[in-house]
This record gives structure tokens, sequence and C-alpha cells, in this order.
């Protein structure tokens, strides 16, 4: 098959699509003839073995261990192992795999779900990983609850566009903080308000928010803090800009370490774990019109190093990437 592959740790443009051997699904396992893949932060960590941390956490010290990249993944079922008991050869689906900038990729039962019926593959695959960020910080970190008052800042990026929706179907009254030209898109998510952060401080102090969830720049805890209600939560997604040890998650680290002192809830979600249960409600979401996924751009498998750098270099005009195979 064919695949984006790589051998050593470095910039995109480390990967080569080449030819190499279809994977084979253990007994818990689906092989998937994948139609279109994701394109996350995650990727480009992976890829340049950055920050350092990346690597002790298992993906290899000098070398990355495994040589395709890609997470996000919606296709058919190609074949299924000896203990598969939820889906069959020709199953459309949706979830997390291994290696999914390829033709074929495996993934575990449990992290897949039936794709829903109203989505391409495309679509349905910028939903697994960023959707799943969303309701994690939305539902679990952030324990919102029907009629509060949310921030999302970053509202038109991957993991922010699913978390104004998600929150709007829980019944909060959400704001999103964006840029000018990304206004209009966030508007047409659902959100209630929007705020133009060229143009005012979301974090002012003027307006106060029982959850405010930090999807995107680098605020310090201290400003982030100014934008909460007495008991407000503060639920910080991933890190970028960061240094080369452990990105961007010294705010994070230090959320956690502030939080017993203060009347404020900080929490940061630098991994999100993806199962079945949350795919198959993101599903039922998706299929009641209370979800859409975003697609800025579409690229090619052999394209797969240009479209990490677009969303990089932060050109993206809002939503997700997507790889089509």
């Amino acid at each position: 098959m064919k695949a984006m592959a790589h051998t050593t740790y470095g910039p995109p443009s480390v990967m080569r699509l080449e030819d190499v051997a279809r994977p084979v699904p253990g007994g818990d396992e689906v092989l998937i003839r994948v139609h279109a893949a994701s394109v996350d932060p995650g990727v480009w960590h992976l890829t340049a073995g950055m920050p350092y941390l990346i690597r002790a956490m298992g993906f290899g010290l000098r070398a990355p261990k495994g040589r395709i990249r890609g997470e996000g993944v919606a296709g058919r079922v190609e074949a299924v192992g000896a203990d598969v008991t939820r889906f069959r050869p020709g199953d459309e689906v949706f979830g997390a795999g291994e290696g999914t900038f390829a033709q074929y990729a495996c993934a575990k039962e449990g992290s897949l779900a039936l794709k829903p019926g109203n989505l391409g593959f495309e679509q349905a695959a910028a939903v697994p990983v960023s959707a799943c960020t969303a309701l994690q910080a939305v539902r679990n970190a952030g324990q919102l609850r029907a009629g509060q008052k949310v921030l999302v800042i970053g509202a038109a990026g991957g993991v922010g566009h699913f978390a104004v929706q998600l929150a709007k179907s829980f019944g909060a009254h959400v704001t999103g903080v964006c840029s000018t030209d990304k206004a209009g898109l966030v508007r047409s998510i659902g959100a209630d308000e929007v705020i133009d952060y060229t143009r005012e401080d979301p974090t002012d102090g003027s307006r106060r928010y029982d959850l405010v969830l930090d999807t995107a720049g680098n605020r310090p805890l201290s400003r982030l803090r100014r934008a909460l209600t007495p008991r407000g939560t503060l639920v910080i997604i991933g890190g970028e800009n960061g240094g080369r040890w452990i990105g961007g998650n010294e705010r994070q680290l230090g959320a956690l370490l502030l939080s017993p002192f203060t009347g404020h809830r900080l929490r940061g979600l630098a991994v999100m774990r993806l199962d079945h249960g949350d795919l198959q409600l993101l599903a039922e979401l998706i299929e009641a019109g209370s979800l859409t996924p975003v697609i800025d751009r579409t690229y090619p498998l052999a394209d797969v190093p240009e479209a990490i750098d677009y969303l990089m270099e932060g050109r993206s005009s809002g939503g997700k990437i997507v790889v089509q195979v």
C-alpha cells in the first residue's frame, strides 16, 4: 500500500510517499480502507519529536518508533480480528487508528463507531480527535451545566468550533473569541456572542464566565482567571508556543498546582482518551443536526507535509484540515 512514512524526526518534509506492507489487524483490531484522515497538531509533534517530552513518553528517543503518522480516520472496514464483534467488512466507520496517512490502517474496536449517515468520509474524519477533545473539555473537565455562560477562546479552530457547538447543545450561553475574518464562521455555528480579539481583550475582566475554554494562544493564568466568575472553571486544552522540553504545557501544570489554593477550578486537558461511547454520542449529535464539522481544506495523501505546514503556520480560515486517500 501507499503511505506517508518517515524514519527520522524533523519538519514535515522528512515524510515521503512510500510502498509499505499492509498492516494486519490483531484480535481486537479492525483493518480500515482509509478514505480520509484528519490533520491535527499532534501529527506535527510526533513528526518533529517536539517537545522532547513526546520522545520520553515512548514514541522513540532518537528516532520515531512508528514510521507512519495520522490518527483521526474515516473509511470502510476491510477485515476484522477474531475478537471483534461490533463491526464487519463493508461497514463505514470513523474514529482513531494508527498510521492513518496511508491507504490502510488498523484501529482498536473500541476506538471506532459507525460513521454518521449524513456525513461524507472527509467530514467524518474531521470529527474524532478534535470533537472528542472538545467533548471531554466541556463535559468532563469543565462540568458544564445548562444555563451557564461559556467563553471559548479559539472558537474557529479545530477543537474550538466543536466546543462552541457542544456547549450550545448542552444548554449554555456561548461567547466565541476569534479574529475578524472568522467572526462569520463562529456566528454560523451557533455562538450567541462573538469577541474579536484584535479589537477587544476577552480577559480584561469586564465580563465573567462560568467556564472558560482556552484552545488557542498562550495567555497567562492570571489573565484568564480575570474572565471567571468567583467559582468559575478554566480548562486549558493542549499547548503550543512553549519550550523545547514540555512545549506549551507549562500553563496546564501551573493550573493544577494553583487550583487548590483558589476558588476557581483550574484544569488542563493535555491528552484526549477516545472511546466508542463518546464517538457514538457525537454521531447522534451529528445526525440530529446539533453538531457539524467544518472543513477548511483538503489535501491528497502525497501532500501531507504541505497540509501540516498549513496548519502549524496558523493560516487556516477555520475548522479542520483533512487528507483524502
